[in-house]
């Protein structure tokens, strides 16, 4: 069963946070991605409740949670706090973090501040800072998939939606991605409910204009930034990384040179899986997911 809770954070905002399973197991923390919201992990909590303390939070920006409208309030360093504040909210000492997209993205960067209570990370497609930002700029076909961002970060994006309306919104997110049937109903009813809240389109699209990646236009030729030329930490906890092969939007290309920038890795590649794979491929993810978290 799954019980939602507001919890005010020290970082300033309001989350609104699933929670499922028996706070007495293990916890683990799951963060989704653009453009979604903890729904993220419909077919996954049910797998895992029984032996996980599960929460899931919809971000800052996003569906139920507060939703500042400035850029600098989604900096990497404050979503990051974010993950740590809403562990300190709930009394969590350790726990285990499980990110897609975007959810994965930050937890990457959780995982480089090397703090204590995080102990385990689960990637669910979402790139490597390192590897992205080099593939963005020496990948022909990663730059090209990647151009959208560029979409984004326009101050008339929130224009170009109001002209289309949110149900042509919806087709153009996830058609690319995945047969719309598998979607029900219901689910993209929320999703639209979510995306027209007062604000909340704004919010969604500032976790791209607050990031400081270079996604240079095709034909376009631009050195490697600075901070990608010094010495890069590794990451040192247990990580899992589950990969859908059919990703559209990150390439397969994601994957090359993870072992150099992680100690301890694991992968699992899911061949016919895009990239929502959480909830795509709910019974592959959480397989994979699963013995990973008890160990």
């Amino acid at each position: 069963m799954t019980d939602f809770r507001k919890l005010a954070l020290s970082t300033g905002v309001t989350l609104n946070v699933a929670l499922a399973g028996d706070p007495g197991n293990p916890p683990v923390i799951l963060l989704h991605g653009f453009p979604e919201s903890h729904r993220t992990w419909r077919e996954i909590a049910p797998r895992l409740q029984d032996n996980f303390f599960l929460v899931m939070p919809d971000q800052r920006g996003f569906a139920g949670s507060d939703r500042p409208q400035e850029v600098e309030a989604y900096a990497t360093d404050t979503l990051i706090d974010d993950i740590f504040a809403l562990a300190d909210a709930l009394g969590l000492e350790r726990f285990a973090l499980v990110g897609h997209d975007w959810g994965g993205a930050i937890s990457w960067a959780a995982a480089l501040r090397t703090d204590p209570r995080l102990t385990r990370l689960a990637i669910v497609n979402a790139p490597h800072p390192v590897i992205f930002q080099k593939s963005l700029i020496e990948d022909r076909e990663q730059r090209a998939a990647s151009q959208y961002i560029s979409a984004f970060r326009s101050k008339m994006f929130e224009k170009a939606v109001e002209g289309m309306g949110y149900e042509a919104l919806f087709e153009k997110s996830f058609s690319r991605h995945v047969d719309l049937a598998l979607i029900p109903e219901a689910e993209k009813q929320q999703y639209i409910i979510d995306w027209s809240q007062p604000g909340a389109m704004t919010a969604m699209l500032n976790w791209y204009r607050a990031s400081k990646l270079m996604v240079p236009p095709p034909g376009v030729t631009l050195p490697l930034p600075q901070w990608l030329l010094g010495a890069f930490s590794k990451v040192q906890i247990p990580t899992l990384v589950i990969w859908g092969m059919k990703d559209k939007a990150l390439l397969p290309t994601q994957l090359d040179g993870l072992d150099a920038l992680v100690e301890d890795l694991t992968g699992v590649r899911l061949p016919n899986v895009g990239h929502f794979a959480p909830w795509e491929a709910g019974d592959e993810v959480s397989r994979a997911l699963e013995p990973f978290l008890e160990a």
